[in-house]
């Protein structure tokens, strides 16, 4: 079921932009199917004026008189009459079904003091909600910090501001009775709204926070029940639980409100095993009752000095006990076998089915994986012989710029300020004109260091013997 403005199209919500739908608790945690909502009615006029609008989520729910006779369908916006101004709610039932939720919860449909919805919300009291209801977590917080500071023995649960924020509802958890007078008007001064605190209980706050039970579902204090009865122990001991404090507890930290479902049917189901009958004598001692089953009305005892347990029909001990009443000890409890309805798993039979099974799918990769890894090796194989060779080209190539004349041995014995000063005079007389001489080969002769730099463009011999020539010059000069 969906609400009118949760029609599905192309498979996205249009109204609540919720994954889920109605049905499922996503628009609100407390819902209620309208199974009379396409019943055809003769007299209008004797139509239900009241509907039911729901506030944060589905957290609280309460009726208000439709005077106006609009036609409101569940999941519309509405504004209603608040306390001291307005409050925007949810349509969450109309029609009929809301005559018999009147009628479980004992209100009156014709009450005079029934609040009336006013209109349709406008965009101008959704905006206004948000707002308020953005103040919500740290007025929660803020509310904590004051409680503390007061030493107060409670805890702050949830804060509901009113739409037009005039109101605030604190719910707090407390085990006794708290002085909240000082409190009030601290709230009061610090949030500048009406102030109005609500106790509730453990279970209504797992209500109002919500969550996943141990059974995989949603809680149902969240989604659907709204009468809490007192859980025991007792309620554990007739259904044969063991009495484990954290199977047992729910989110809320109490037992768990499901151990009821169930306690009727064990209990009509337990008037047909007789009374008294924890202890049976027997020969080999007193035995004593272990459990019951309901289900294969088998009771289970254990005999002294053993920790067999032996399963006993009901006519057996009810025998046995009438036995035990005229004074007369059986010799044995005369316990059955207990078969299971399920067929026994049969253990396959080792087989050896070596050579049976074909990898000839295994064996086709292994050969495309080594073919691939070869042909790898190859490729690498033949680019590192590519590069050496490209490193011996190039070191066979002579490189000019980089080989220097050699020295004559006359010019390396000779002491370092000599080779300079002689250099100096060849410079001397190389800038004079007329001085320059033919050189064999027919160029001039030139300074030291231009026939250096020119050293590199000329044969090896040449250079050589050039040099020689120059520097035996030098030589003889300044002797």
């Amino acid at each position: 079921m969906g609400c009118g403005s949760c029609g599905t199209g192309g498979g996205t919500p249009k109204g609540c932009k919720s994954n889920g739908g109605c049905s499922t608790g996503g628009c609100n945690r407390m819902n209620t199917f309208d199974w009379l909502q396409n019943l055809p009615f003769a007299d209008i006029d004797s139509a239900c004026k009241v509907v039911e609008v729901s506030f944060n989520n589905g957290s609280r729910k309460d009726f208000f008189r439709n005077n106006a006779l609009q036609p409101f369908e569940k999941g519309d916006q509405v504004t209603v009459e608040g306390v001291s101004g307005v409050d925007v709610g949810e349509i969450s039932l109309t029609g009929e079904i809301v005559r018999l939720q009147l009628k479980k919860r004992g209100a009156n449909e014709f009450d005079p003091e029934m609040k009336k919805v006013l209109r349709r919300a406008s965009d101008r009291d959704l905006d206004l909600m948000k707002i308020n209801k953005a103040r919500e977590p740290e007025a929660v917080i803020r509310a904590r910090a004051i409680a503390r500071q007061l030493k107060l023995d409670m805890k702050i649960s949830e804060v509901e501001i009113q739409a037009d924020g005039r109101k605030a509802t604190f719910f707090y958890i407390a085990d006794d009775r708290v002085d909240f007078r000082e409190l009030i008007k601290i709230y009061a001064t610090e949030f500048k709204v009406k102030v109005e605190m609500r106790q509730i209980g453990a279970r209504q706050e797992a209500a109002k926070v919500g969550g996943i039970g141990s059974c995989g579902r949603e809680l149902c204090c969240s989604t659907w029940l709204t009468d809490f009865k007192s859980v025991n122990t007792t309620a554990a001991r007739y259904q044969n639980l063991s009495i484990n404090q954290t199977k047992l507890s729910g989110q809320c930290g109490r037992l768990k409100c499901c151990l009821n479902y169930e306690l009727d049917t064990y209990l009509d189901a337990l008037q047909s095993f007789p009374d008294r009958a924890d202890t049976l004598k027997v020969v080999r001692g007193n035995a004593l009752l272990i459990k019951k089953d309901i289900f294969k009305n088998l009771m289970w005892y254990v005999l002294p000095e053993s920790n067999k347990q032996y399963p006993v029909t009901i006519e057996r001990v009810r025998k046995i006990l009438s036995l035990n009443a005229q004074g007369i000890i059986p010799d044995e409890l005369e316990a059955v076998e207990v078969t299971s309805n399920k067929p026994k798993e049969v253990e396959p039979e080792f087989v050896d089915v070596v050579g049976q099974i074909s990898l000839r799918t295994l064996e086709k990769n292994d050969r495309r994986r080594k073919q691939q890894q070869k042909q790898q090796r190859s490729g690498d194989n033949q680019q590192r012989g590519n590069n050496k060779g490209q490193a011996a080209n190039r070191q066979a190539q002579p490189n000019s710029n980089q080989q220097r004349p050699p020295r004559t041995q006359s010019s390396q014995q000779q002491p370092k300020s000599q080779q300079a000063s002689s250099r100096n005079q060849q410079g001397q007389q190389g800038s004079q004109p007329g001085n320059r001489q033919p050189r064999q080969g027919g160029q001039a002769n030139k300074p030291g260091g231009e026939q250096r730099q020119q050293g590199g463009q000329r044969s090896g011999n040449e250079k050589s013997g050039g040099d020689r020539n120059d520097r035996s010059q030098g030589g003889e000069q300044k002797t």
